[in-house]
């Protein structure tokens, strides 16, 4: 009569290879999340190199703009025109430095052609009167302005259309640069300016600086490779030190 296979063995041989996939896959991530740093780290110091370019001018944007090349953003732009006033909006809900209030949005009509919305800083809202829009000192002779390029101002959640405040038709929640375009008349490409220099105009421009997420990934991987050696270390003495031990211990005392 054939004895079936000890249970016991059959278990240990279950558990063992548990935890031997357990150990592989977590490495794995480990390993991946540093792979995920390491590709982070390389885009952080593209990043970095792009904003220490020369920056360009009126003809280097066009140029840049014609040749659609995808390494616009964080380039720094001196360019030279006038603010159009009239197209001027204001984000609502905008925090900087932990406080409320608005983006002020404003086109530049770009001498030699062309435009472009520039983000051009923050400044806190009436909360009394919330109709109420701020004076922001705006000079209407020709104008430089410094910053570097940007994705137009991110939309915050919002139910229903993006359409003008009731109380003044300059505030708005979100900016949707097609319809914007459309209604300015204006030729706007599909990015913006950060203005970074210090304008006389009151606005503050603590714009955050890019974050690669490089320690976010690094505190992941360590958290996956130590699973990784927990299992293993977990498997080695409940499964091996342990049972040796016992071992070890029944033998002396059968001797003794």
């Amino acid at each position: 009569m054939k004895r079936s296979p000890h249970p016991r063995g059959i278990r240990g041989w279950l558990v063992a290879i548990a935890a031997l996939a357990c150990v592989l896959l977590t490495a794995r991530l480990g390993w991946w999340q540093l792979d995920r740093a390491a590709q982070k780290q390389a885009l952080q110091a593209a990043v970095q190199a792009q904003a220490a370019a020369q920056p360009w001018d009126n003809a280097d944007w066009r140029s840049a703009l014609a040749q659609a090349s995808p390494a616009l953003q964080h380039h720094p732009v001196w360019l030279r025109g006038r603010w159009q006033l009239e197209h001027q909006v204001f984000l609502d809900n905008r925090q900087m430095q932990g406080r409320p209030g608005f983006f002020v949005i404003t086109p530049l009509l770009l001498e030699g052609g062309g435009a472009v919305v520039v983000q051009r800083g923050w400044v806190p809202r009436n909360f009394q009167d919330r109709s109420q829009l701020p004076a922001i000192a705006t000079p209407t002779e020709w104008v430089v302005v410094q910053g570097r390029v940007a994705l137009p101002p991110s939309a915050l959640y919002q139910l229903g259309r993006d359409v003008p405040d009731a109380g003044a038709a300059q505030i708005r929640q979100n900016l949707d640069m097609r319809a914007y375009a459309q209604a300015t008349g204006l030729d706007l490409p599909p990015w913006s300016v950060l203005q970074t220099d210090a304008a006389a105009d009151g606005l503050l421009r603590d714009w955050p600086q890019p974050d690669s997420g490089v320690a976010k990934h690094y505190g992941y991987a360590a958290q996956w490779l130590a699973l990784s050696a927990l299992v293993a270390l977990l498997y080695l003495w409940f499964q091996i030190l342990r049972p040796r031990r016992r071992a070890y211990a029944h033998a002396h005392d059968s001797i003794a």
